[in-house]
């Protein structure tokens, strides 16, 4: 964390000293999110991801960098369209020159959007970019706390018609000498037998479907669409992402989603609530080298949730708290990750449709998000 500071600091005061007297002797003054807008672009470097263009047909490399930058625009004002984004960059001109159009007439029409987003969401590159600007920020520093979890994403699609597998009855009675029966493995159980990310990533469900679960009152709630599970380091750092389908169990992405972080930061604790309370994401998380902290499930045992529940109580009494209890208090750092993403940047009104086009634009949403957030750790 003291790693991570050092270098937000050091480009905190590049920002200020040099880049913001520059650009508002350009353009004048500059409102509170054009400085935001100013300060994410330099972070990220998106224009590092987008490829040249020469001798193929379509626009220019420019004007794809510039419709880029304008994405993530689009979620540090927080647009829900791309038309109310191109409305914003007719009327504002310093917004228009800060995405790299200098006259209203160069900015591209909604079609071209259109066409530049497909080609975004195709060469997944806002999910490249924040990779990089993790691996970048975290380089030879150590996270605390990762702390897991999941949300819905409402869609505006229809959900995917399931088919009803045909079940293969089993056979009846005691099994005959010499007679193995092998129970085939659950999607866990694949995923912990030394899967490589690739092949996890590939073996999970993406269309769009139908979720269900209880909400903070216990009444159960249905959403179609998908479910975003992330993980998030101290701070309120989003460090990796995974979109699936709405019905997938978190408890499923909980080992991709391990190894993608392990790929990208170095950390101590996995925190996870009740749904992750699996033997495979304990076994997976040692093996990382972190120490799972993860709430017990009471219908795997009941016993052991009572008997901790009057621990607690006792406690409470004395007025001790347990280093497993503080530490475990840090996983409402992703429940406010996930708020902000949906109220702040774009994750709470999701018009695109298919799975790679909503996840480019959420990830362009938690791109916009980490750099806010690691401005707030310095500023």
């Amino acid at each position: 964390m003291k790693r991570l500071h050092e270098t937000l600091s050091q480009a905190w005061l590049n920002i200020q000293g040099s880049l913001f007297p520059w650009i508002t002797e350009e353009l004048g003054s500059l409102t509170g999110k054009q400085q935001e807008l100013v300060t994410t672009l330099e972070l990220i470097r998106i224009e590092e991801f987008i490829p040249s263009t020469r001798g193929f047909p379509g626009r220019p490399r420019k004007d794809r960098t510039a419709i880029a930058r304008a994405f993530v625009a689009k979620m540090v004002y927080n647009k829900a369209t791309t038309r109310a984004l191109l409305d914003r960059l007719a009327t504002d001109s310093a917004l228009r020159r800060i995405c790299g159009w200098e006259q209203k007439s160069d900015v591209p029409g909604e079609w071209d959007f259109s066409r530049a987003f497909a080609e975004f969401s195709n060469t997944q590159l806002p999910e490249r970019v924040h990779e990089a600007f993790i691996k970048r920020s975290y380089e030879g520093g150590l996270v605390g706390h990762n702390s897991r979890d999941s949300t819905a994403i409402e869609a505006r699609e229809k959900p995917l018609q399931k088919v009803a597998a045909q079940k293969v009855a089993a056979r009846r009675g005691r099994p005959k000498r010499g007679e193995e029966r092998v129970k085939p493995l659950t999607r866990i159980e694949r995923q912990a037998s030394g899967m490589g990310l690739a092949d996890m990533l590939d073996g999970l469900p993406k269309a769009c479907d139908v979720g269900t679960k209880k909400n903070s009152k216990g009444y159960k709630v249905s959403w179609t669409g998908y479910k975003l599970h992330i993980d998030v380091a101290d701070g309120g750092i989003p460090i990796s992402a995974i979109l699936t389908s709405a019905s997938t169990h978190d408890g499923q992405v909980a080992i991709p989603l391990a190894k993608m972080s392990s790929e990208r930061v170095v950390n101590l604790y996995d925190v996870m609530d009740a749904a992750y309370d699996v033997p495979q994401i304990y076994d997976m998380s040692r093996q990382l080298g972190h120490v799972p902290l993860i709430d017990v499930n009471p219908r795997r045992n009941r016993a052991l949730k009572d008997e901790m529940k009057a621990e607690q109580k006792r406690c409470q009494i004395v007025g001790h708290t347990t280093a497993e209890t503080t530490r475990y208090n840090e996983r409402s750092t992703v429940e406010r990750v996930n708020a902000r993403l949906k109220d702040e940047f774009g994750g709470r009104v999701v018009r695109v449709r298919g799975h790679a086009k909503v996840m480019c634009h959420l990830m362009f949403g938690i791109l916009a998000l980490t750099a806010n957030q690691m401005m707030i750790l310095v500023t």
